[in-house]
């Protein structure tokens, strides 16, 4: 179904501003003190993880050279220039190009010379590790990218002057229970990764959910200007997906952002946020109505494996995340605790699906093959779990997260969230 025309959604802007969500203001700017529909959060501060968030451990699990939770930083050392008021048309997002890399200028061009393509705007797109589910997460120039959002997004200063002081909007249909208590969400899976306060939840582009400023960008080692939004106007996107898959030609996927769902409409995947991303590989996929999805099979031959690992016997997962997988279950069986993890309630690694088999909530990062369910009965979402705290930190060691650290805990799920070097 196509978007609302703008002459419908200025119509609705009265009602649909109530979906805006600023959390508290910050003191870095007087353009941030507005009046706000929720006000359920702290403002940024010395608690603000900063720094790169690579944390490749050099030594062995449990050394030194282990890492730790970098320095703190304010928002605003990763702050843009203000991007003032609305300025320009508004634009439908209405077809997404992705790939893992940047999009050369010349195919941007190309884009632009399709007849029926009325704006492309470059982005940098990806996947961010978020309590276990991969968060689509752009970024580009903000005072463009905002005329592709919905009126209410569009038409609102403060969002767009939050995310350029180094905050993150979010989109309403994230769910809360990921911000922690005092308003940020942590953009990645390692101690290491940042901390973002969350400086608005507003309607954004389907299929993002969330949007930082190009400092953030970096600071996620996202690829640069790898995606583009493509508005066709008043024209149905079917008129031009032909013309527009003849230019961006295989390496690139196409998806159009007016469906709801749709089993052809293939995406990219490009994980960032962790220093895993280089270890386990990029795909394209394509999904499924049952909310499973189908990865590029060139990337399942390169990446996923099945072998034999202790205590839980053979496992399919990333030929990236083996080793420490394996290193960890053997550090279990030396401690004594194999005992404390059951084979028999062992709940998969590599199973490619969005979470909850919903595609608005993201890829699950089991798509990737790089995290494990272990003792699923006992360890549900939202409970502290029975999962013996010995055998968590063995695997904490060996560079997972787990989801009992999260503010809605999953305590049967652990994640690869750093590189460990193994002998």
């Amino acid at each position: 179904m196509r978007q609302p025309t703008r002459s419908r959604a200025r119509a609705g802007a009265g009602l649909l501003c109530l979906l805006l969500a600023l959390t508290a203001c910050s003191a870095r700017s007087p353009r941030a003190t507005v009046p706000l529909a929720t006000a359920a959060s702290t403002p940024p501060g010395p608690a603000d993880t900063g720094g790169p968030s690579s944390d490749v451990s050099t030594g062995p699990p449990g050394s030194a050279a282990a890492s730790g939770p970098a320095s703190p930083s304010a928002p605003a050392d990763y702050a843009v220039r203000d991007p003032g008021h609305l300025a320009g048309r508004l634009h439908t997002a209405d077809l997404l190009v992705a790939g893992a890399t940047t999009i050369p200028e010349a195919v941007r061009r190309r884009l632009r010379d399709v007849a029926g393509v009325t704006a492309v705007l470059p982005l940098s797109l990806s996947s961010v590790p978020v309590n276990g589910r991969a968060l689509t997460v752009a970024s580009g120039d903000l005072g463009r990218l905002r005329r592709f959002t919905q009126w209410e997004s569009a038409r609102s200063d403060a969002v767009w002057s939050r995310v350029a002081g180094g905050e993150v909007a979010v989109d309403p249909s994230l769910p809360r229970r990921l911000e922690d208590p005092r308003g940020y969400l942590r953009l990645g899976a390692s101690r290491r990764a940042p901390r973002v306060h969350i400086g608005a939840y507003a309607p954004l582009v389907r299929q993002i959910s969330a949007v930082v400023d190009l400092p953030r960008a970096r600071q996620l080692a996202m690829p640069r200007a790898n995606a583009l939004l493509v508005s066709t106007g008043s024209r149905d996107p079917a008129a031009v997906t032909g013309p527009l898959r003849a230019v961006i030609g295989p390496g690139l996927t196409l998806q159009t952002l007016a469906l709801e769902f749709h089993a052809g409409n293939r995406g990219t995947a490009v994980l960032s946020g962790t220093s895993v991303a280089s270890r386990v590989g990029t795909f394209s996929y394509t999904p499924h109505a049952d909310g499973t999805v189908a990865p590029d099979p060139a990337w399942v031959r390169r990446y996923i494996r099945t072998a034999s690992v202790p205590v839980l016997g053979r496992v399919t997962c990333n030929k990236g995340m083996l080793p420490q997988l394996r290193g960890a279950l053997e550090d279990v069986v030396r401690a004594g605790l194999a005992d404390r993890i059951h084979a028999g309630e062992y709940g998969g690694c590599y199973y490619p699906r969005f979470i909850a088999h919903d595609p608005a909530k993201g890829l699950s990062l089991h798509t990737w093959g790089i995290a494990v369910d272990l003792n699923v009965p006992g360890n549900q979402r939202g409970t502290a779990g029975l999962m013996d705290r010995r055998v968590v930190a063995i695997f904490k060691r060996w560079g997972f997260a787990w989801g009992g650290d999260w503010h809605y805990t999953d305590p049967m799920h652990f994640e690869m969230a750093s590189v460990v070097r193994t002998p």
